[in-house]
């Protein structure tokens, strides 16, 4: 069964003034979409693969997808299953704190929510070209790190507990090259009831 887009879960200027609703259009509609239509396209001949669950196929990529397709599976695979988590963890009139045990943890890995904020704003900042900043569980604990283009950290046994998509096309038509003041206000749209859920679900396994 091929790959299908899923639909936002807000409107496409609900996040506004955070992200501004050309924005939301043009990565959803074309970037979000181009990764699945590619995605499809790449395994077109590969049923078997074809038929798993997008997390599974993200961990197979290494040793399952045949080598002349492996990089354009990695690349629109890692684009569908990082947007499509990423679109959930946003939400209209986010943002504030999260609260039980992932809001423990965060003060328990990090010190406290500032600074957790401030070392996943900095992986992002540094992240050269293209990528992702990540919230992960890595053996049950919180680690902060970054991917290069649409890597997921599920292609490394990790669990992403929450990302922000630092690729320009995510932000350049309303912050241009200003890549921190975007990290900074997009916490204005985090939805952390989500996040939490995610957290329960990865510590879980």
């Amino acid at each position: 069964m091929a790959f299908e887009l899923p639909p936002l879960p807000y409107a496409y200027n609900a996040l506004e003034p955070v992200i501004d609703e050309a924005t939301m259009h043009l990565h959803h509609e074309k970037h979000h979409a181009a990764y699945v239509n590619n995605l499809n396209a790449a395994l077109k001949e590969h049923a078997d693969l074809a038929a798993l669950p997008l997390d599974d196929l993200l961990r197979a990529v290494q040793t399952k997808v045949p080598e002349a397709i492996r990089t354009a599976v990695r690349n629109n695979a890692g684009g569908h299953s990082n947007h499509s988590m990423f679109w959930k963890i946003m939400k209209p009139a986010g943002g504030g704190a999260p609260s039980g045990a992932l809001a423990q943890d965060i003060d328990k890995t990090f010190g406290g929510l500032d600074g957790f904020k401030a070392k996943f704003n900095d992986a992002g900042l540094k992240r050269f070209g293209s990528g992702w900043a990540w919230l992960v569980l890595k053996k049950g604990q919180l680690e902060v790190l970054s991917t290069a283009n649409q890597d997921s950290p599920i292609m490394d046994g990790l669990y992403p507990v929450m990302g922000n998509d630092v690729w320009e096309h995510a932000y350049y038509l309303k912050y241009q090259n200003r890549r921190g003041d975007y990290l900074t206000a997009w916490w204005n749209a985090v939805n952390w009831d989500e996040v939490g859920r995610r957290y329960e679900a990865g510590k879980r396994g």
